[in-house]
């Protein structure tokens, strides 16, 4: 997929953050030709969808994607 592609396909999504996200994810990192998260090298607690996580103030929450020592 192009960048171009990618655009004209989701430049006027009208889906919720929460019913598109996942789909977006993996859709750019094909665009970007870089692993997804379930990929073969990636044990699953390492880059998975909607990790919970401690927030800053000792709350908790969840990360769209989260993918272990990295930030985004």
């Amino acid at each position: 997929m192009t960048p171009e592609e990618f655009i004209e396909r989701w430049r006027h999504n009208e889906r919720t953050e929460r019913a598109a996200s996942q789909q977006h994810f993996l859709e750019l990192c094909e665009m970007l030709e870089v692993p997804r998260p379930g990929d073969a090298g990636y044990p699953s607690d390492d880059y998975e969808f909607e990790r919970n996580v401690l927030k800053l103030g000792g709350s908790t929450g969840r990360a769209d994607v989260w993918k272990r020592n990295c930030f985004a």
